[in-house]
């Protein structure tokens, strides 16, 4: 049996002559370069659409540009992380850029396959959502391709970045909970093995803004912290841990939502209720953080806000790779939420007891 041909790929020419204009003028509107007048864009936009015309990708990365833009994210399951997507793409709308994403599975090893495959495809542009990759890897990539670092704290002469207040954000949780009137107030954070940038990583600076702020409320020997991990099980292994304690906390600050809602987990299959027998609050105000059922006190460090600026600083560094970097901190605020109220007046019966009462991870006591 012949199979049948293969449609033609409509070409810029067959769009100048559709238009009646020469590809010259094709490809100043497609470039939105100057030397065109808004009638004269119409005309070939009109052709475009008519005829069903795609710029090929390859062609015009041969030319200088192939009009994309890497995103690398470091987990595709936390919650978070979209929301920067979003606000890069929201960003980039009105322009010709499209973005592609690849996941780094927070390894140094993955990063640098991304990047590089990235590279590779002569991409125009790369935003590197919380990379693990050591400094001299992302100058590297930097050196390469215009990037902008999310995530990371530092300053570098090659490549941009965008950040969140991670101390004043962590100070903010347990202000909230002391003022409630906690003081056994523990934290889950991610571990952090490369002391060669710790000092750059937002998991590590928000565990020591938890320090900074109980200090500052004289609860440094209240100080309980469990490295884990930023995940679901992360924070369900560490609650565990932090539920076994012979005097447990009254509150858990998770470092990120999707680690507090494995303390959840761990809270509920204890039988403990939150926020009656503990409260718990998470960092990064997702939309999960905000489902009634969940109801989760979290820090909201605007990810939308933080695509949005990444995109701005990469837009300039394609436009400028020779001006100096730009560094975007911005500035976080606290949601409380229902997962968060005082602690009990009381110790909890032990488990198993007479008149232990029915209880749910996310509600009080029933009667």
């Amino acid at each position: 049996m012949e199979l049948p041909a293969q449609p033609r790929r409509v070409t810029i020419v067959d769009v100048a002559q559709h238009a009646q204009v020469s590809t010259t003028t094709v490809s100043k509107v497609l470039r939105n370069a100057y030397g065109t007048s808004p009638q004269m864009r119409t005309k070939v936009r009109q052709a475009i659409a008519e005829l069903g015309y795609r710029p090929y990708a390859a062609a015009r990365g041969m030319r200088g540009q192939t009009y994309t833009i890497g995103v690398m994210l470091p987990d595709i399951r936390n919650p978070f992380f979209p929301e920067i997507v979003d606000g890069l793409t929201d960003a980039l709308w009105d322009t010709d850029y499209q973005v592609l994403m690849a996941p780094g599975r927070s390894g140094e090893e993955a990063e640098a396959r991304v990047t590089e495959a990235m590279i590779d495809r002569g991409m125009d542009g790369l935003v590197l959502v919380a990379p693990v990759s050591p400094r001299s890897h992302l100058e590297h990539v930097a050196g390469t391709v215009p990037t902008t670092v999310v995530g990371r704290h530092g300053h570098s002469m090659v490549y941009d970045t965008v950040s969140d207040d991670d101390l004043a954000g962590a100070a903010l949780v347990v202000d909230h909970l002391v003022g409630l009137g906690h003081r056994r107030i523990a934290h889950i954070e991610h571990a952090e093995t490369d002391p060669g940038r710790i000092a750059e990583m937002p998991n590590a600076i928000r565990a020591e803004g938890y320090r900074q702020a109980m200090r500052a409320h004289g609860l440094e020997d209240e100080t309980d912290i469990v490295s884990t991990t930023y995940t679901q099980e992360g924070g369900y292994l560490g609650a565990q841990k932090l539920l076994a304690r012979t005097h447990r906390p009254t509150a858990i600050f998770a470092g990120a939502d999707i680690v507090a809602m494995g303390v959840l987990q761990a809270v509920s299959e204890a039988s403990l209720a939150v926020p009656g027998d503990i409260s718990i609050a998470g960092y990064d105000n997702t939309s999960i953080a905000a489902l009634g059922p969940i109801s989760l006190t979290s820090v909201d460090q605007a990810g939308h806000h933080i695509g949005a600026n990444a995109a701005r600083l990469l837009l300039d560094r394609i436009a400028d790779r020779a001006r100096p970097s730009a560094q975007v901190k911005l500035s976080p605020t606290l949601v409380p939420r229902r997962t968060t109220a005082p602690p009990p007046t009381r110790s909890p019966r032990p488990e198993g007891g007479p008149e232990r009462a029915a209880v749910h991870s996310t509600g009080q006591r029933n009667p």
